[in-house]
């Protein structure tokens, strides 16, 4: 039996969340709904105007948020990732640890900045990523632990590392030795501009295919370069094997490699939709680890990230996860 259920690797980052106005937006001259990189200039701008607002700050990075999921729900967990020695990276390591999650704190701290995400929240629930990678976008095959990916139940990759070379090679990498021990494979494709811009290196990164994709319906059509959602669906069977379509407050679409079944949503009044997806993925995979069919572990996944949207941040409490998980029995 596998020590781990999943193994991800992704950007370690500090988030730092703010309430703002779309006013806000427009002063600082950021699209709206995505995820944008910043040098660190740019982000300490943005971070100047809003210094009258207040924020909260965690443990972030998209697949960071699942892996804490997955723990949450009880299961075990694995994180690759890089962080400096500085204040932020000693922070970071800490909260992952204290949220269950096993990672690579072997690895020596370099001299830098760990990264840090600016989380602008916006009064219909959206939520606007302005991202400095520092130390992160070095992350590499150094970080990569052989001996934990071999023994784990899932391989999941964050789409997010695509803009780093090293990174993607890193994905690349631990993708060929996670089919060699028999390990399935899976990846988020993160962002819309993950896949507007780097769907050459994504495409790269999933290689001759993964069990498991998740995208929300933007990415995936975005993907397929499709319109209608049955062309969309069409393509990425061409990806994985299984794939998961998240659409919002349409609810979800899932493959399950013979049928496809409609998740119905849980209808919630949303105030934050900070790492719905991440939630979903977290939630997802700790049941598919514990052998739920497709559409209960859709169920589960679900019912975690309609929660999620009702409060800031980007996870819930452990005894809320478990609350959920009880009612989903």
């Amino acid at each position: 039996m596998a020590k781990y259920d999943v193994y991800g690797i992704g950007n370690a980052l500090v988030d730092m969340e703010y309430e703002v106005e779309l006013a806000d937006l427009a002063a600082l001259g950021l699209d709206k709904g995505v995820m944008t990189l910043v040098d660190e200039d740019q982000q300490l701008r943005i971070m100047s105007h809003l210094a009258a607002h207040p924020h909260q700050r965690s443990s972030g990075g998209s697949a960071a948020n699942s892996m804490i999921a997955v723990s949450q729900f009880g299961g075990a967990s694995f994180y690759s990732c890089k962080v400096a020695g500085d204040e932020l990276g000693h922070f970071y390591m800490k909260d992952l640890r204290d949220g269950g999650v096993d990672t690579n704190h072997h690895t020596e701290k370099e001299a830098g900045h760990t990264g840090r995400c600016v989380v602008l929240v916006t009064p219909d629930s959206d939520r606007t990523l302005c991202t400095f990678l520092g130390i992160s976008g070095g992350l590499s095959e150094k970080e990569l632990v052989e001996r934990a990916l071999g023994d784990s139940r899932y391989f999941y990759i964050e789409g997010y590392l695509v803009t780093s070379d090293s990174a993607r090679q890193a994905c690349v990498a631990a993708k060929r030795l996670a089919e060699a021990a028999g390990v399935k494979t899976a990846i988020s494709l993160s962002d819309p501009n993950m896949v507007r811009f780097f769907k050459d290196g994504l495409l790269e990164m999933i290689g001759s295919g993964v069990d498991l994709l998740f995208a929300n319906e933007d990415e995936a059509s975005g993907m397929a370069g499709a319109a209608r959602l049955e062309d969309t669906i069409a393509y990425l069977k061409t990806l994985a094997k299984e794939w998961v379509i998240t659409r919002g407050s349409q609810g979800a679409l899932v493959w399950d490699g013979r049928a496809l079944a409609a998740i119905d949503p849980v209808q919630v009044a949303a105030v934050d939709t900070v790492g719905a997806g991440d939630m979903f993925a977290g939630a997802f995979l700790y049941a598919r680890c514990r052998d739920w069919d497709h559409r209960r572990a859709g169920a589960l996944a679900s019912a975690a990230s309609a929660k999620l949207v009702t409060q800031l941040g980007p996870r819930l409490m452990a005894a809320e996860t478990r609350a959920i998980l009880d009612r989903c029995h």
